[in-house]
């Protein structure tokens, strides 16, 4: 059996925008995944908590408590492009590195996939979406592919 530890944002936990709940069981993207898998021996971890939302500092801890995961799959940025850490994507860059650092660190055999966040909608700061990001936001997203690409390259 391989084990798959996905790590990321509200999009990699399943967050529904209409009403805030989770997506169910075969429509988040990760229980897809699974579902893709499953017939290849490979069990997807999905970690349902949603307290502690300092990357850094939980993610040491899940790849102990998941026992050296045969792969991972990192997809972080989104919420870093929101206006109060008026983070480039340079910086959110750098945050990314501190992350594959501890991955190597702590699951040196794991096989590590690094996906960068979606672009944000054009008026996600809207009422109707989330009011913590700006049209800013948007442009620094539209970098993160570009900066974590070089990422994975080095």
């Amino acid at each position: 059996m391989t084990d798959v530890l996905c790590f990321g944002d509200s999009n990699t936990w399943g967050y529904n925008p209409k009403d805030g709940s989770r997506f169910p069981w075969g429509v988040r993207w990760t229980s897809v995944l699974q579902e893709q898998l499953k017939d290849q021996g490979i069990r997807v971890f999905e970690d349902p908590l949603r307290q502690g939302r300092k990357g850094v500092e939980l993610f040491p801890t899940l790849l102990e408590t998941h026992g050296q995961p045969d792969q991972i799959v990192l997809m972080l940025g989104t919420n870093d492009c929101k206006i109060v850490f008026s983070a480039s994507a340079d910086v959110i860059g750098k945050g990314i590195v501190r992350l594959l650092d501890q991955a190597k660190q702590f699951a040196p055999d794991s096989k590590i996939l690094l996906i960068s966040p979606i672009f944000l909608g054009e008026r996600v700061w809207e009422e109707r979406f989330d009011q913590e990001f700006s049209l800013e936001s948007v442009e620094v997203s539209k970098k993160l592919g570009d900066v974590y690409e070089k990422i994975a390259e080095q």
